[in-house]
């Protein structure tokens, strides 16, 4: 079993106070976004036997297992995250595992530089993501249902909203989220600026359920973005509530703290709510253009006090124990690599004890136990 050294990425819309007081240090009054926990090569962790990257290429099988190596290869499939929103990320979506393998090959062929700001695809993996809340956390996640869309844009009164409230009322679902879309990322820019100005000013005036949009377009004035959000789902998470994030759902985090768990994997295709590219037909080629209920996750317990949140992908495995004060140790051995990960209390993780923020490594078939007073999250594969 390892202790992590973390590194948290210092991304522009990164709260500036959340992961200073979960970690319990003096805030530097920088933003701090996203503290990584695994071994992705942007930002591995760090062990006393290396970086965790170089670990598990040392030994593979010993880190990670004979059958995880099998099915996913000799690398850590999963990247965990502590994210702390400030301010709205941008709008996306993410491929399925077809999508990304086409797409990766096909700039590869083209000879896209992999660090080239246009460059859809990093990688040829997808990338599910499950985000659970530790504090009250707000996102956008699938579209509304096409007529609630139209309804909510008509009620704004805003004139040159009303061909998208057309639109969303003339077609089947499908065509009429892909083509409102594909209206509101092709309008002129002057004029959805102008569009954008006016739905924030109504936005603001009218709050209630347009509260949060009036926020969103804050930070990103002129941006078309602001009325695509508009058509999606509004969710406010409580703390220990979750959403699994599959292939071509557009979503976006507003605001909240929350441990993230995600295919390793770096390809996203925006659709507003910033300033870098967004590549319009790929977009349009991934999106799944189905309306539906967000489908907030709630853990599901076990005899053995373990809550799981079930995911239908394999890369990983999100679960939580919540330990109470004076309760017994909890075996967690797995054949399978695992980080466990402290949010709350004081807890031991074999022989580590581990506050808030503070996580572990534990490699394939080795023995584990957690106890203590305190919200320990674990991390793993199925295989």
């Amino acid at each position: 079993m390892d202790r992590l050294d973390n590194t948290v990425r210092p991304y522009a819309w990164g709260s500036t106070t959340a992961i200073p007081h979960l970690l319990g240090v003096e805030p530097t009054g920088e933003p701090q976004a996203e503290m990584w926990m695994g071994a992705h090569p942007g930002a591995p962790s760090r062990t006393e036997r290396g970086t965790l990257v170089g670990v598990i290429e040392a030994h593979p099988e010993q880190e990670l297992g004979a059958r995880a190596v099998a099915r996913f290869g000799p690398r850590l499939p999963f990247l965990l995250k502590i994210l702390a929103a400030g301010a709205p990320l941008s709008l996306q979506v993410h491929p399925n595992l077809e999508q990304a393998k086409e797409g990766y090959a096909d700039e590869e062929r083209r000879g896209v530089p992999v660090d080239a700001p246009h460059r859809n695809y990093k990688d040829a993996n997808h990338k599910p993501e499950l985000i659970c809340a530790l504090t009250e956390f707000d996102g956008l996640c699938g579209f509304r249902d096409p007529v609630e869309a139209a309804d909510l844009l008509a009620g704004l009164g805003v004139d040159s909203l009303k061909p998208y409230v057309d639109l969303l009322h003339a077609h089947p679902e499908e065509a009429a989220l892909r083509e409102v879309l594909t209206a509101i990322l092709g309008a002129d820019p002057e004029d959805m600026a102008r569009t954008v100005a006016e739905t924030t000013a109504a936005c603001s005036r009218l709050g209630g359920d347009y509260a949060p949009y009036a926020g969103i377009a804050h930070h990103f004035p002129g941006d078309p973005g602001v009325i695509a959000a508009l058509l999606l789902n509004h969710v406010r998470l409580q703390p220990g509530e979750a959403l699994f994030l599959g292939a071509g759902i557009p979503h976006a985090y507003i605001s909240g703290l929350g441990v993230e768990i995600m295919a390793n994997s770096d390809n996203v295709l925006r659709c507003g709510l910033t300033p870098k590219h967004v590549d319009v037909p790929e977009l349009l080629r991934v999106v799944r253009f189905e309306a539906g209920d967000p489908g907030v996750l709630r853990p599901e317990a076990s005899s053995d006090g373990e809550e799981v949140y079930e995911t239908p992908i394999d890369e990983f495995r999100l679960s939580r124990y919540v330990l109470p004060e004076g309760g017994s140790a909890h075996d967690v051995t797995r054949d399978t690599p695992q980080i466990l990960l402290c949010t709350a209390g004081s807890v031991l993780a074999g022989e580590y004890g581990l506050g808030p923020g503070e996580s572990v490594f534990v490699p394939a078939g080795e023995k584990a136990e957690i106890s203590g007073a305190g919200t320990v999250f674990r991390a793993t594969v199925i295989v």
